[in-house]
């Protein structure tokens, strides 16, 4: 560097000096970064609508809370079409793959009719 009195300066700058400011310019650069992301997420909430209040949530009926109800299901047959000509349109289909069985008794599982690994039958000796 030149000055007024014309001498030369040379500033030496170590290789650790390089890194600090590496670093700081490094960390400046992060925390922009950061800002930037709050500043656009601040835009983005304020775009959504807002919360529901406490008059919008959902209640209860009026008879209560619904429950859990069991039953035996079966396959749903899918109905064949009369003639050769005739096709199936979705009316003639129906929105489960099952129905309710007419017999409601639960199958229990009885000792040597079937488990795991063997199959079940009496034990070969």
């Amino acid at each position: 560097m030149v000055t007024a009195s014309g001498e030369l300066h040379v500033l030496a700058v170590s290789g650790a000096a390089l890194g600090t400011i590496a670093a700081f310019v490094g960390g400046l650069a992060l925390v922009g970064a950061l800002l930037w992301a709050f500043w656009l997420g601040n835009r983005v909430r304020g775009r959504e609508p807002r919360p529901p209040r406490p008059e919008e949530q959902p209640k209860l009926p009026d008879s209560g809370p619904v429950h859990e109800i069991r039953e035996m299901r079966e396959p749903d047959e899918v109905p064949h079409a009369k003639d050769e000509s005739e096709r199936l349109r979705p009316e003639n289909l129906h929105a489960s793959g099952t129905k309710r069985s007419e017999n409601q008794k639960r199958r229990r599982w009885s000792p040597g009719s079937s488990g795991s690994f063997g199959g079940g039958g009496p034990g070969k000796t």
